[in-house]
């Protein structure tokens, strides 16, 4: 994997063994599947904007592989791979047609293929991807200017970048209801959106265009709207509290979250969505550190 220009910075203590066995239940995870859908929706739309033909594209974290039909649909000619870290997610993805990819990307073809792996350090070449995807994912890594890095070394010249993940302000009446129980973490110090800008130009991205929206959803009960961040995925906050609560400390979360009902008498998460997208420009110098001159010829 290619590092980054500086020296990598961390964006939180995330345990990454931690986050593989959080989502090793795609069964738990499936509860928060329409937020992860209506944010692939959102997405789509924009890169629905960018005029490509891509003859291979990853799905970088793809989960149980709802993603990888989208981007079939999108294109046919294409050869989808999907991976993630969590092998039984790797597993659920697993469409009848698609095949598992073990060490290399195959000869180019249409279709899907899946396997488990990291996508910070992915197992394909230089230069051997047209298009990477990937929604709600990359805020579940430590070090996300290190990813930025390594999936610019596998696109190719023109290849684009689009994703999405959360932003500083998701969750943010959780961690205020979790600060009346203890100082312990609870959830995750998301990256802001201008940082991730940064940390693409830095990687060698160019033209990287960065935006932003808040979703709030609503619960009746508190159950349900632990249910849902549980499903999200939880704590791998290596600072996490290692205990439980407790009774006592249930009761004071619960009572925290219940102050929050809104006028309607409804509970609410807040969920600050960030969309980024950018492409691997030509090099301006070659490996030796000569530059490159490009003349365009006269018609």
């Amino acid at each position: 994997m290619v590092p980054p220009q500086s020296p990598s910075k961390l964006s939180a203590p995330i345990e990454l063994a931690r986050v593989r066995r959080l989502f090793d239940r795609p069964d738990k995870v499936a509860a928060s599947a329409f937020l992860r859908r209506e944010i692939a929706s959102r997405m789509h739309e924009r890169l629905g904007l960018v005029k490509i033909a891509p003859q291979r594209v990853l799905d970088a974290g793809c989960g149980a592989g709802a993603d990888l039909a989208l981007l079939q649909a999108d294109y046919p000619a294409a050869q989808i791979v999907g991976i993630d870290a969590a092998p039984q997610m790797a597993a659920a993805a697993k469409t009848p047609g698609a095949k598992s990819l073990l060490s290399r990307l195959l000869p180019a073809k249409a279709g899907i293929d899946v396997l488990a792996g990291d996508f910070a350090d992915l197992p394909f070449g230089p230069n051997s991807l047209d298009l990477v995807w990937s929604n709600l994912a990359l805020h579940w890594h430590p070090q996300p200017d290190r990813v930025f890095a390594e999936w610019r070394r596998v696109l190719r010249v023109d290849g684009l970048l689009m994703f999405s993940n959360f932003g500083p302000d998701t969750l943010r009446e959780l961690r205020a209801a979790f600060a009346e129980v203890d100082g312990e973490p609870h959830v995750l110090p998301f990256v802001d959106m201008h940082d991730f800008g940064d940390q693409l130009v830095e990687a060698g991205f160019s033209t990287p265009v960065m935006d932003m929206e808040v979703i709030r959803v609503t619960y009746d009960t508190v159950d349900a709207l632990l249910a849902d961040v549980r499903a999200l995925g939880g704590n791998p906050l290596a600072t996490r509290r290692r205990g439980l609560l407790g009774r006592a400390g249930g009761a004071r979360l619960r009572a925290a979250l219940e102050r929050g009902r809104g006028a309607d008498g409804k509970l609410a998460l807040t969920f600050e969505v960030i969309y980024g997208h950018a492409f691997r420009p030509a090099p301006r110098v070659t490996a030796a550190g000569e530059a490159i001159v490009r003349f365009q010829p006269r018609r």
